[in-house]
């Protein structure tokens, strides 16, 4: 393998994965559409992850019991994935990504709550230019304050938070084995949405796991997207290993390129001018973040 080659593979990596989650709305916009509740489907999907992963890793089950304390990464990475998966489906794409990158404005806040890192000047003015952003993108022509119009706009708001709290949960207990955090992660994603289904399916606002159509017409999307998760946190795992965290973040921004323009060519989200201007100042907030060394 050449020197370049070799260096590029984990730059690869990382795209990868962030092409799989920028177009993993549409999987679950066609589970929706086949009568699969987003929160039924993410149970679904993780099932199959863990079975393949513990197929793959039988010991690691093992290993995790050994750090309890994964199991608040396995609540905070559950509930990233029913926001954010329940949002991308019922939401316009778009704006749904957008809010949920306000995950770098929550990492401030919780790094200082959470680790005792007092948010430098620079932290503060990127603080202050994703919550300028966000109130571009969530105030709509005749609403008085900018305030989430829908279940899409809180639920990704809270992904974002849950996002931001998994990062910092990973970075606190990055000396546990690697193969314990992604279960656990894995893990968190089908019992934390299993769990919030059952409780949605007794109080009458999820409806039962009834697909419209046959298995054969769903399930490919169900298996497909367990595929795709599963080789996106493999390639996760390659390229973040192998590059600088703020490399890493770098690219894994490109999610929101693949995610929007992907949903504006099938017609599944809009892009409005406020809509731009306040997406721009999302990632401007991102982009400082990830190319700054010294965060806060």
């Amino acid at each position: 393998m050449t020197a370049a080659r070799e260096a590029a593979l984990p730059v690869l990596a990382l795209l990868f994965n962030a092409l799989m989650w920028g177009l993993s709305w549409l999987p679950f916009k066609a589970l929706h559409g086949h009568g699969v509740h987003p929160l039924w489907a993410t149970v679904l999907v993780y099932i199959v992850v863990l079975a393949l992963f513990m197929a793959w890793r039988p010991r690691v089950l093992a290993e995790a019991a050994r750090h309890p304390a994964l199991l608040w990464l396995a609540l905070a990475a559950g509930l990233t994935n029913v926001c954010f998966n329940w949002a991308v489906t019922v939401g316009d794409v778009v704006r749904v990504v957008l809010l949920f990158y306000l995950m770098p404005a929550w990492a401030v806040l919780l790094a200082w709550a959470l680790a005792g890192e007092r948010p430098t000047a620079g932290a503060l003015v990127r603080l202050a230019l994703a919550l300028a952003g966000v109130t571009l993108v969530l105030k709509k022509p005749g609403m008085t304050w900018p305030w989430p119009s829908g279940v899409a706009d809180a639920l990704a708001l809270a992904g974002g938070f849950f996002f931001a709290l998994t990062s910092v949960l990973l970075r606190r207990w990055r000396a546990t084995p690697a193969h314990a955090r992604a279960l656990a992660m894995f893990g968190g994603g089908a019992l934390v949405a299993g769990g919030v289904a059952m409780a949605g399916l007794a109080g009458g606002w999820v409806p039962a796991f009834a697909p419209l159509s046959s298995p054969a017409e769903w399930l490919p999307w169900a298996t497909g997207l367990a595929l795709a998760f599963l080789s996106g946190n493999l390639a996760l795992q390659y390229g973040a290993a192998r590059l600088p965290a703020q490399v890493t973040s770098l690219i894994m921004l490109s999610e929101v390129v693949f995610a929007s323009f992907s949903a504006v060519l099938l017609h599944a989200a809009t892009l409005a001018p406020r809509t731009l201007l306040g997406g721009a100042l999302i990632l401007t907030a991102a982009l400082l973040a990830v190319t700054t060394r010294r965060t806060g």
